[in-house]
């Protein structure tokens, strides 16, 4: 099981026979990586799979600081731009703590395609559900006020737990990055938050107290 448990857990992959789960596997690299390691960088064409861990996505700006666009958890993968042909001319992978990743290279992947073609109309699909949750950063980024991101940001991440009561999968300052706001201002924005009997924080657990309050903000 542990063999083929990156495909077992990936979209793309998990709905293949377990033959051929066991043959896509067998083309993939497994590595390990320690916090804080960069996985992948501008000009690497490979698809990375997180199996076990998180890794964090993310451009330079100008200045040089990160600019996080998401956080790939297991079952998550990035990389199927490149895949296509597509130059990765600017996004970094690093990882947030120990993580495992299978890594198809581009002509692993190629091959992957011409015993099972059906896996690219699957990779549109799960493409344009990533660019649904690109549009979701770029709505919250639009807004004037730190604290009506923060709220769009927690209630974004209930939907997606099904839950009032969730884990925030990233580090302040990523969150700040990924908001576009100081890991201060995100402090005193979640202060905020409190004080006013919107949600519960303790640590990375968080608990909506009041869905409608933040909506309203």
């Amino acid at each position: 099981m542990v063999q083929h448990i990156c495909v077992t857990l990936v979209p793309l992959f998990n709905y293949l026979s377990e033959d051929e789960q066991i043959k896509i596997n067998r083309l993939a690299q497994h590595k390990k990586f320690k916090k804080n390691e960069i996985v992948f960088r501008p000009g690497d064409e490979n698809l990375d799979i997180v199996a076990l861990g998180s890794m964090k996505v993310f451009q330079l700006s100008t200045n040089g600081d990160e600019q996080l666009l998401r956080v790939i958890e297991p079952g998550g993968y990035e990389g199927e731009n490149q895949l296509f042909g597509i130059k990765n001319e600017s996004l970094f992978g690093k990882t947030l703590e120990t993580t495992e990743i299978c890594r198809l290279s581009k002509q692993a992947f190629d091959q992957v395609m011409l015993s099972n073609p059906q896996i690219a109309l699957k990779l549109f699909e799960l493409s344009a559900q990533k660019m649904i949750q690109v549009e979701k950063q770029a709505h919250i980024l639009s807004m004037e006020r730190v604290e009506q991101r923060l709220a769009n940001y927690l209630l974004d991440l209930s939907k997606v737990a099904n839950d009032y009561r969730f884990s925030l999968p990233m580090k302040m300052i990523d969150i700040a990055r990924y908001i576009g706001t100081t890991p201060e201002t995100l402090s005193r924005k979640f202060r905020f938050l409190e004080d006013n009997r919107l949600i519960k924080r303790s640590g990375r657990r968080i608990i909506i107290l009041n869905g409608d309050g933040l909506i309203d903000l």
